[in-house]
């Protein structure tokens, strides 16, 4: 009888196997350094696509770094072929837009306005639970492709989900805000929205299409994927760390002299990471979901879209309020956090058929 072997598991090298180190290294050299120089880090936060976009030029430059590199792996010809496995998207939208936004909004009720009470006043108790549920209202786009890439996940699926909550984003994001604030008369910027989807995603998504498209017919297949793509494996890490450097030289202020806060706020977020990512991880389990579209579903079902959360919590609230304050304790939990699911996802791996097994999911 003959044996079928395994996929060889992809091994990390030194500097992704030690990732929440540097991730941690990189929110203290943040902090450090807008504590250090103010100044300089306050005219560069001002640097903004358009006027009041509240998109960041660096940081959105640093997020193309970080995501055109996957765009150019995407075989885009394969997308269509999703649509034939649509469980895992029902999976990631149902965990998305019925289960987080309003689990957040419980757990920010329960820890912050009342288990934390003691030590929040009631107005900004109301502040923080109004920045976790923005934060858990805007699914997670750019970074998502970099929890596949650490899954193995498939990349043209891991593009679909996303595009798919981009959209409903558009138009779902602003009403689920208002009414689980429960702020009459709040309005989330469309501007805002709108210029973070493009610039955040389809730039680079462009970009990486045109690239590939063009390289594919000039050079072929083997030369894009043996000589091109491998000059820019580091890229992605390195600019997600020069990311986090900057997010957290940007509100090193809000950090340090709200420290008490920072924690009561982390309760919260890790317990939604943990709580949506291990559900929609069992639910694509159990729906016999292969494992190369279950990890990133389930990545995308507790990682938020911190740029937008961010940038929408400073324009309703403004920067020192206690929403923006919450969507940033959001980077600073959920990035380490999010690296203890993917591994976890990738001790599992053997928890669900192997690929040819699963291609009706």
């Amino acid at each position: 009888m003959e044996t079928v072997s395994a996929p060889a598991k992809r091994r990390l090298a030194f500097f992704e196997r030690n990732l929440t180190l540097w991730v941690l290294l990189c929110m203290v050299a943040g902090v450090l350094l807008g504590t250090i120089t103010p100044k300089g880090v306050a005219t560069l936060s001002t640097w903004e696509f358009g006027h009041d976009s509240h998109v960041n030029v660096a940081i959105a430059i640093l997020i193309w770094l970080m995501v055109y590199p996957m765009m150019l792996k995407i075989d885009f010809s394969a997308i269509g072929g999703v649509t034939r496995r649509p469980k895992g998207l029902l999976v990631t939208l149902f965990v998305n837009w019925i289960v987080k936004p309003f689990s957040m909004a419980f757990l920010g009720w329960l820890f912050i306005q009342h288990l934390f009470s003691p030590w929040i006043d009631a107005p900004t108790a109301r502040e923080y639970t109004a920045g976790l549920i923005i934060l858990a209202a805007a699914p997670c786009t750019a970074m998502v492709f970099v929890w596949s890439y650490l899954t193995d996940g498939d990349p043209a699926y891991t593009l679909v989900q996303v595009a798919l909550n981009d959209l409903i984003m558009l138009v779902a994001f602003a009403p689920i805000v208002m009414f689980l604030c429960g702020v009459s008369g709040v309005v989330v910027p469309s501007s805002v929205l709108i210029t973070s989807v493009i610039v955040f995603i389809v730039i680079p998504l462009v970009s990486g299409w045109l690239t590939r498209t063009l390289l594919l017919k000039t050079r072929g297949t083997e030369w894009l994927e043996k000589s091109f793509l491998p000059k820019f494996q580091p890229v992605t890490m390195i600019a997600l760390l020069l990311t986090l450097i900057l997010i957290f030289a940007f509100q090193a202020g809000n950090i340090t002299h709200r420290w008490l806060a920072v924690l009561f706020l982390a309760v919260p977020i890790i317990i939604q990471v943990y709580f949506n990512s291990s559900l929609a991880y069992l639910l694509m389990r159990w729906l016999k979901v292969p494992h190369n579209v279950a990890a990133p579903g389930a990545l995308i079902g507790a990682s938020n879209f911190f740029e937008l959360a961010v940038a929408v919590a400073i324009t309703l609230f403004g920067p020192s309020s206690g929403a923006a304050l919450a969507t940033v304790v959001g980077v600073l939990v959920e990035v380490p956090v999010m690296l203890t699911v993917c591994s976890a996802c990738n001790a599992t791996r053997d928890w669900f058929p192997p690929e040819e097994q699963s291609s009706q999911s």
